[in-house]
């Protein structure tokens, strides 16, 4: 078992199939140094997990937890595209983009369903610069979307 791979399984989180693109994209795009993960809704097994604004549909604590499926789809896609995720030298940036409601301002809040799960996985490595994005609808009308890039052994 890979290191990052034995880290997955101390925290109980098995990488899904990574879920295919819904338009046309690649779900991982490597250049130079790079790898960008294109952005990654919560399904699970193809099914979308939370659906609408943050606060009026989707409570706070259910789109953190939305954050952290799109992360975990993320790294099932790069690890798809790198092979291992052993691979991965650090965390660069997040976009992490939230579905709200007009007055709603505490996007960071939900963002870090994403990001405390990339620095549970990849230790400091996983530090990374982030924007937390309100938006007024997302694809399939989802809840959260959230983007990478890592920086990448060649």
């Amino acid at each position: 078992m890979t290191r990052i791979a034995s880290r997955l399984a101390d925290l109980g989180i098995e990488l899904p199939d990574p879920p295919a693109p819904v338009a046309a994209y690649v779900p991982v795009r490597v250049v130079g140094g790079l790898a960008f993960v294109s952005g990654q809704i919560p399904t699970r097994e193809g099914v979308v997990q939370a659906a609408g604004p943050v606060p009026s549909v989707v409570p706070p604590e259910a789109a953190v937890d939305a954050a952290r499926l799109c992360a975990i789809n993320g790294l099932a896609a790069l690890r798809q595209a790198l092979g291992s995720l052993d691979r991965v030298l650090g965390v660069v940036r997040v976009g992490v983009f939230v579905a709200s409601d007009p007055d709603f301002t505490d996007q960071p809040a939900i963002a870090n369903g994403a990001s405390t799960l990339l620095v549970d996985v990849f230790g400091e490595a996983g530090r990374h610069a982030r924007a937390a994005v309100g938006s007024v609808s997302l694809p399939l009308g989802v809840t959260v979307e959230v983007e990478m890039v890592v920086e990448i052994e060649p």
